[in-house]
């Protein structure tokens, strides 16, 4: 560590200055939103929340006094798919005039020893797309790509899901009881049509029967006086 560099867990009185390093890496970076937000006042609460959690680490690292760069860390795991720790390097940002004084290694030395000190196996960080100095940083540091984050907003992936739904599909067991059903339905129609024809066949017969009766009746005598 180069004289005049020192690097330190944040304090309440640091909040101020971790405020204007956040908004000015906001500025600096083609995806500034991604980044952070650029509401001072939401900023100094979540790094207040994250400085006070158990699992929350801020450090700032300071350059003849003043405060130069922060790094903002979380310890991850054991969790359900894995039984390591890992500690996140969520942000690692110094400010322009004070690159190349060595804060940067100094943060991921002090990153290294919480690690060592935590039990973490491995520290994994996420840098910006486009942040080209940070990747060389980073590489050169032995840090190697392990995964691909890609971001939407919640709006976006709303509409995206809305187009891209699935055609409903029904269920086999479903359509075989709706096929079940309309057989029987079938089965009934046409018995229901047999017994209107047997009907109709019976009223033609007893038609015909009687028709032939009326036909063959004999006249009645008819009945004379004699004088």
């Amino acid at each position: 560590m180069r004289p005049g560099v020192h690097v330190r867990h944040a304090s309440s009185s640091d909040l101020e200055e971790l405020v204007d390093l956040c908004l000015q890496a906001r500025a600096e970076s083609g995806v500034g939103r991604q980044l952070c937000s650029d509401d001072r006042e939401r900023l100094r609460d979540q790094l207040s929340a994250l400085g006070s959690v158990r699992d929350g680490v801020v450090l700032v690292a300071t350059c003849d006094g003043e405060a130069a760069g922060l790094a903002l860390c979380r310890l991850m795991g054991p969790g359900l798919l894995s039984d390591a720790s890992v500690l996140s390097l969520d942000a690692v940002y110094v400010r322009p005039q004070s690159r190349r004084r060595g804060l940067g290694h100094a943060m991921l030395q002090a990153a290294a020893e919480l690690a060592d000190a935590t039990g973490a196996s491995d520290v994994c960080a996420a840098p910006l797309p486009g942040s080209r100095g940070m990747q060389r940083f980073l590489a050169r540091l032995g840090f190697a790509p392990a995964a691909a984050h890609r971001v939407v907003s919640t709006s976006a992936l709303h509409r995206r899901l809305a187009l891209d739904a699935p055609a409903p599909t029904r269920r086999a067991g479903a359509r075989g009881l709706e096929d079940l059903i309309e057989r029987r339905r079938r089965a009934r129609a046409h018995a229901a049509g047999d017994d209107d024809g047997v009907a109709r066949q019976a009223g033609a017969s007893m038609s015909m029967q009687v028709s032939r009766a009326v036909h063959n009746r004999r006249p009645s005598s008819s009945s004379t006086t004699t004088s």
